[in-house]
């Protein structure tokens, strides 16, 4: 794995912390570590809705996760490392980016979804003696950042972040740059992670008893150098094409719907944000492979989303509800969003756009309905249907969870001579409409240090069915197959 010498030298520093605070100590006397170990297993079908070979996935991944945490006064720290191993290309973490799933294809297979290896998920050190409230700790090193909606943020990144959490007051600030994946077989960055800088900030707090308003702001500042075509010389998917400056500026209201122990009757959320910013993309070649006149273009963007939802408590065990999201033709997220979240009012985290679709906030929006279950601290379940459209039926939308291909084929010979991604229909918004289930059956309550709950989200030991059925609308075209489903099952248990 190829780091530049800044990369190193903050790695270093990082061990160099985790190692040299009083934290060791605690570590040892307290023997405070742990192993996860999850099973899972997957069944996909027709990624590509049937337009090329391929596009399924059956098989089981072993994923294990040893973790260590200590802490000494106000210090803290904490790592976790991760070992793969499956019989295909297997999805074993719900934090896994979109373009990391095997179809991305390079030349060099720097960025290659492999079936084992080997990977640091995080590795902290956390100092909460800033302020004398329990709910606060600066963190640095690579961590998991999320916010509730799991929209703006919800990933592992390196970052100093502050986090201030108090009955009547939630707050954070930080900065993250992703310099590695820290993962054996993936040894390059996303062209879009590389030498993007974020900067972010949130703050809510309680107008009356469980009803919270907050205001959030996030920024990114790419600058990373962009790599333009040259004549006879063979791309790579890895090239830079794009940077730029892009601000979002959001307000947010909800009645704490998204802890699922809350008991309201009533529970509502709702967001709305603005996005502004200006990007610099590089200009293909020429139909015959020479220097375009100008080598990159400049572009102003300006775009806005929002997302709102309701649900209501039938009785202790029931919960129906349904939700609303529309973002517009320029609009994107900020790129280290999950879009998991608790909005079904259980403990596990449900995509908000679909299982299968796996939609993004850009050119879309979305009509959910849902009903959920939960029964003690046992088992849990929802049921949510999803019907997505295009806000403008002449642009693409964002990356998802379908990879169709349209392919150019020999005249005589039929062979496919390449393949590009399938271009939606102009003026069909119809994207298709989807079904998903998710059901989890819990064994025994896990007992670990409050600072952790950021990084490990589950109870102890767990079985977790998740699935998703998605039919194609007629933004897809008629030559595509009428189904796709991705389905998971996962085993975790913590020792």
């Amino acid at each position: 794995m190829k780091l530049n010498p800044f990369v190193k030298a903050g790695i270093g520093l990082t061990f160099a912390l985790l190692w040299s605070c009083p934290t060791l100590a605690a570590l040892t006397e307290d023997k405070n570590f742990g192993l996860e170990v999850k099973v899972t297993g997957q069944s996909e079908d027709d990624r590509d809705l049937g337009t090329a070979s391929g596009g399924d996935v059956s098989g089981v991944g072993l994923d294990l996760r040893p973790w260590v945490y200590g802490e000494s006064g106000a210090w803290s720290a904490y790592a976790m490392g991760q070992a793969v191993t499956s019989t295909d290309i297997i999805e074993t973490d719900t934090l896994q980016q979109s373009d990391s799933d095997g179809t991305q294809t390079t030349d060099n297979g720097d960025r290659k979804t492999k079936k084992n290896y080997l990977a640091m998920r995080e590795f902290w050190v956390g100092y909460s003696g800033l302020t004398p409230y329990p709910g606060e700790i600066l963190k640095l090193g690579r961590q998991r950042l999320r916010n509730d909606d799991g929209q703006w943020r919800d990933t592992n990144i390196e970052a100093l972040n502050w986090t201030f959490d108090t009955t009547l007051l939630r707050a954070n600030v930080g900065i993250a740059e992703r310099f590695s994946e820290y993962r054996t077989d993936l040894k390059e960055l996303a062209p879009k992670d590389k030498d993007r800088l974020h900067v972010f900030g949130d703050v809510a707090g309680q107008w009356s008893p469980g009803n919270w308003v907050g205001i959030r702001g996030h920024h990114t500042h790419d600058d990373g150098k962009l790599d333009y075509p040259e004549p006879g010389v063979a791309g790579d998917s890895l090239d830079k094409k794009q940077n730029g400056d892009i601000s979002w500026l959001g307000l947010t209201a909800d009645s704490d719907a998204y802890n699922w122990r809350n008991t309201n009757t009533v529970n509502y959320w709702g967001s709305i944000t603005g996005m502004s910013g200006d990007t610099d993309t590089v200009n293909p070649l020429n139909a015959d492979g020479t220097r375009p006149t100008e080598a990159k273009r400049g572009e102003d963007l300006n775009g806005w989303a929002t997302d709102i939802g309701l649900r209501l408590r039938l009785d202790p065990q029931w919960q129906v509800g349904a939700a609303y999201a529309r973002a517009s033709a320029e609009y994107e997220q900020t790129g280290l969003e999950s879009n998991r979240s608790n909005y079904t009012g259980t403990r596990s985290r449900v995509h908000r756009f679909g299982e299968a679709f796996r939609g993004e906030m850009n050119n879309m929006q979305t009509a959910t309905l849902f009903g959920s279950w939960m029964l003690n601290d046992e088992y849990d379940a929802s049921l949510i249907y999803h019907k997505f459209w295009r806000v403008d039926g002449n642009k693409p939308v964002g990356s998802n969870g379908i990879n169709a291909v349209e392919n150019n084929t020999d005249d005589v010979t039929g062979a496919i001579l390449s393949s590009t991604s399938l271009p939606l229909e102009d003026g069909n918004k119809d994207l298709g409409q989807e079904m998903d289930l998710v059901v989890t059956k819990y064994f025994k309550q896990g007992l670990l240090p409050a600072s952790l709950s950021q990084s490990i989200d589950e109870p102890s030991a767990l079985v977790r069915f998740r699935g998703g059925v998605f039919k194609p609308g007629d933004a897809y075209g008629k030559e595509v197959d009428s189904y796709m489903h991705r389905a998971f099952v996962d085993v975790v248990w913590r020792f």
